[in-house]
């Protein structure tokens, strides 16, 4: 198994992996499959930004999970902190790819000089939570019954890890 940049032939793969998460999770609050035309605008998206994603790849060359992140929110005051993403495919469940991922997204968002790393995470998913409060993130906000899905309310949490990055922070 080996971490790979994942570029625009990745996308039928990570478009697998999403698609799972939310048809069968609670993972992506959406409800509808996206498609493949979709994620040439989010690789779109990841470039003008400088954006990573990265994935791991298996002995047999299958994407077993990937990792990303973006903005934030829009106004520039934000701009040392990103919001990341961490997707593993189910048959690769338990394998500690969600760690591996974890440990490499805060390695690029220390080098591209990223002050805070922001996670959404569902309030039931126990198996993320616990995988970010081991890296150090702390649960920050739960914002109650902000999504609807299966036929119930949602609670969104927020955790953030403070990176020692940047140096020199600058407005403007």
């Amino acid at each position: 198994m080996r971490v790979i940049d994942c570029n625009i032939s990745h996308a039928e793969s990570i478009l697998t992996i999403l698609n799972e998460a939310i048809v069968n999770s609670t993972a992506l609050y959406d409800y509808v499959p996206r498609t493949l035309e979709t994620m040439t605008t989010w690789f779109e998206a990841k470039r003008r930004g400088a954006f990573p994603v990265i994935g791991v790849m298996s002995d047999a060359n299958e994407l077993m999970g990937f990792a990303s992140y973006g903005t934030f929110r829009g106004w520039p005051a934000y701009k040392y902190t990103v919001e990341h993403s961490i997707y593993v495919a189910p048959p690769f469940h338990g394998q500690g790819l969600g760690k591996l991922l974890l440990e490499k997204t805060i390695e690029l968002a220390r080098a591209q000089d990223y002050h805070v790393l922001v996670g959404g995470i569902d309030s039931a998913n126990a198996v993320s939570i616990a995988l970010h409060e081991r890296f150090g993130f702390a649960r920050v906000a739960t914002m109650p019954e902000v999504g609807f899905k299966f036929g119930r309310w949602l609670d969104l949490c927020f955790y953030q890890l403070v990176l020692d990055t940047p140096s020199k922070p600058a407005d403007g």
